[in-house]
């Protein structure tokens, strides 16, 4: 790998893959279980994908002085902790995913269009990392951020169902006879409460 022309490729199939893992998180589940708060910091599948959606739109649109037009919303105006974190009454499973698709179609045509060194602006990166930030730089932010909050998506999807893995055709998980888990699970608490 020498070039821009090459690394660029790669960073985009790392985003994609986040971005699919976590969407996968919330097929076959109820309308309840994807806005159900397992945790006590209230994280939700849908909320994840709501979040996600605003760091698509900003980071690859906003910052890049290419809005998002599609998506209006209170990210400024809302003085709520957290508000981007949970789909709304009003919102949808059906908005939350269709803004998420457009948005990272709008941040693909960004992508597509700049070189990894354009210079994008975000103005809440202060200090040493900001807030000047280069398109390469946002893709590898962008692309931990979604495997991060898939990672959480994953964990919370297994405390829902018992569903895990990275997706449906690659569950990333060994092929383990019934009970394996559970036997497993067992396992290691005893080992937990032998080493205390």
């Amino acid at each position: 790998m020498d070039t821009d022309a090459d690394l660029k490729p790669v960073l985009k199939r790392y985003l994609d893959r986040g971005r699919e893992a976590i969407l996968w998180k919330l097929d076959g589940l109820s309308e309840y279980d994807v806005r159900r708060p397992m945790v006590d910091s209230g994280t939700n599948l849908l909320g994840l994908v709501k979040h996600l959606t605003y760091g698509e739109a900003w980071y690859f649109g906003n910052c890049f002085g290419r809005p998002f037009e599609d998506y209006v919303d209170d990210w400024e105006t809302n003085p709520e902790p957290n508000h981007d974190m949970y789909a709304r009454e009003d919102e949808s499973r059906e908005l939350i995913v269709d803004r998420f698709h457009r948005a990272c179609a709008h941040a693909d045509a960004t992508i597509q269009a700049l070189p990894l060194d354009a210079v994008g602006h975000v103005p809440w990166w202060t200090g040493r990392y900001g807030p000047e930030a280069s398109l390469g730089w946002l893709m590898v932010h962008v692309a931990t951020e979604t495997h991060r909050h898939a990672g959480h998506a994953d964990i919370l999807r297994e405390l829902i169902d018992g569903q895990a893995g990275v997706s449906a055709q690659n569950p990333n998980l060994p092929d383990v006879s019934p009970g394996f888990w559970q036997a497993y699970r067992g396992r290691l608490e005893q080992i937990a409460r032998s080493a205390s």
